[in-house]
């Protein structure tokens, strides 16, 4: 998968160049380059401290004028002017920079957020872990108009995930798998689930019979269910019905 932005349909010049000059540099969390993740790595460990900063001053600033009342609080210019600086300043990490939108020109940063958690779990565990995003963005990566090269970066998603053992929030891609579903799709997936890998057969045949049948709801019970029934479960493992 290349580490290169998606342009989101229909986006503005000004509001693309806007997200570029926040969050240009997150690419580098996805580089296959070690010193160029690290590089970035170190950008975001910055911008998560001055974050947290930014939002102590203006918590610090919400206190010394909440005895005004909540009309005039509103009105203290020193406090509205921490109030803007935190939240551009929090709009240069991640993930708070992705709580802007995650479609238009934000779609690039979100297909990033995934592809870091996706490619470099490891790395995005310990430096930005956030499950709640993470549903979230799959969530709204979950739409049938995408333009080719996105529905190309989603398949991609999809098949890493399903061939890898399960980490938390994964069951979400099923939508995505609905919504881009393809004969490019179900050809990967159907690799996958021939392959030697036992984590690739379980997932992409689960995956591959719910695209066969559109109505069966992706729950819990479903899961197990199939997982019962069927024959590929792995010896030795933990039990993937508990996903």
């Amino acid at each position: 998968m290349t580490s290169g932005a998606v342009t989101g349909a229909g986006s503005g010049g000004d509001e693309v160049d806007a997200w570029r000059e926040r969050l240009g540099w997150a690419f580098g969390l996805i580089a296959d380059d070690p010193a160029e993740r690290a590089a970035a790595l170190a950008h975001l460990a910055g911008a998560r401290a001055n974050t947290w900063a930014a939002l102590d001053r203006f918590n610090e600033l919400w206190q010394l004028t909440r005895p005004l009342g909540t009309e005039e609080q509103y009105q203290e210019q020193s406090f509205l002017r921490a109030h803007e600086v935190y939240i551009d300043i929090r709009g240069r990490s991640l993930p708070d920079g992705l709580w802007e939108g995650a479609d238009g020109p934000g779609l690039p940063y979100a297909l990033l957020f995934l592809e870091w958690e996706a490619r470099f779990p490891g790395e995005w565990t310990e430096h930005a872990k956030a499950w709640g995003t993470k549903q979230w963005l799959i969530r709204s990566m979950a739409a049938a108009d995408h333009d080719q090269p996105t529905r190309a970066k989603l398949t991609d998603l999809v098949e890493i995930v399903v061939r890898r053992a399960y980490r938390c929030k994964d069951r979400e891609y099923v939508r995505v798998a609905r919504a881009v579903d393809g004969e490019h799709l179900r050809h990967r997936l159907g690799e996958a689930a021939a392959s030697d890998n036992p984590w690739a057969r379980l997932h992409a045949g689960y995956v591959l019979w719910l695209l066969e049948r559109p109505e069966v709801p992706n729950t819990r019970h479903v899961w197990r269910t199939w997982v019962s029934e069927a024959s590929g479960r792995q010896p030795g493992s933990a039990d993937p019905r508990n996903h």
